[in-house]
């Protein structure tokens, strides 16, 4: 599944973020090319899936304190920030996660002597011209990111729209809803994404750790196919083998439901989730020719692991079902 890239098996590559979605795709590929890898996170005993690879070493530290950073990026030849959230929990934390961060990113990396950064942004950040402080935070981190290209630091940052894969929280989410609900209304429906494949994305990031044409660049990454979002959810039903009725919200019911949603715990839907699909997560852009990646559809991938995950499901309620029967 990834990519076999040749690679020094002393280089030591620190991956801030990576117990998330995408973080496990990427420490994998990047142990599979052949990296040692560093993973900082807070408490690493909740991620064994990492902590069994070879050649993965899980640091348990708080990323967000600047002699943590210094500590236990020593040593390494590069930095991976995959480090985001869509969401506040509480209030400052974009500004905290999406811009603090990566200044501290470039103090520690300076510190330590490391040459390259690979930061991971998104597609329509603009830092002070995008529709939400979500978007908008991540803006200034990509500019804060690439202030410190000089002759001594490279950094290269990516811009995906939504990703899909394995373990997503798009696919796999609406899955979840849907098997609990006959009807959906759905706020945004015309929110237009070009989804992209996790396997996908972290070979672009693999492949760029020593190509010096992607010193300085800011790359967006947008697969084959350009969506609304009723048409992801209908696919996804679809997919699933299911019959649900979606009901498209308008613009005013829209709005209503993201502020009373984002009251829900865990925020299933934000204010300013509602703010930052106003644009369309497209691109002018096709997948870069750089790194020779043919990016795949969501009909190739999909399938196979919403597929998989519904039989695991069956099989469990059987099992319980089985246990209920033997009582």
């Amino acid at each position: 599944m990834y990519p076999k890239v040749a690679a020094t098996h002393n280089k030591i590559i620190g991956v801030l973020g990576g117990t998330g979605f995408v973080g496990h795709h990427l420490v994998c590929a990047l142990a599979e090319a052949g990296y040692q890898v560093r993973v900082l996170a807070r408490h690493r005993e909740r991620y064994r899936e990492l902590l069994v690879l070879p050649r993965v070493s899980v640091i348990d530290t708080d990323i967000m304190t600047l002699s943590n950073l210094h500590q236990h990026l020593a040593g390494c030849s590069a930095v991976i920030n995959l480090v985001a959230v869509l969401n506040e929990n509480k209030k400052g934390s974009f500004e905290r996660l999406h811009v603090e961060l990566p200044r501290m990113i470039i103090d520690a990396c300076v510190a330590n002597k490391i040459n390259r950064i690979i930061h991971m942004s998104a597609l329509n950040a603009y830092a002070g011209k995008a529709p939400s402080r979500y978007l908008t935070s991540k803006g200034e981190g990509e500019d804060t990111i690439h202030m410190a290209v000089n002759e001594h630091i490279h950094v290269t940052s990516f811009r995906p729209s939504v990703i899909f894969g394995p373990g997503d929280h798009l696919f796999n989410r609406f899955a979840s809803l849907l098997k609990c609900i006959l009807h959906l209304p759905l706020a945004c429906p015309n929110a237009r994404f070009a989804p992209v494949y996790v396997g996908d994305v972290v070979e672009a990031i693999v492949k760029s750790l020593d190509e010096k044409a992607t010193f300085g660049q800011r790359y967006d990454l947008c697969g084959p196919r350009v969506y609304n979002l009723q048409q992801l959810v209908e696919f996804t039903i679809k997919t699933l083998g299911i019959k649900r009725k979606v009901i498209p919200l308008g613009n005013g019911l829209s709005k209503m439901m993201a502020r009373i949603m984002g009251l829900v715990p865990g925020k299933p839907l934000t204010y300013d989730n509602y703010l930052s699909m106003q644009v369309d997560s497209v691109s002018k852009e096709k997948f870069p020719e750089i790194f020779g990646i043919t990016p795949r559809s969501i009909e190739a991938i999909v399938p196979r692991y919403l597929m998989q995950q519904n039989q695991r499901g069956q099989y469990h309620r059987y099992r319980l079902s089985a246990g209920r029967d033997e009582k």
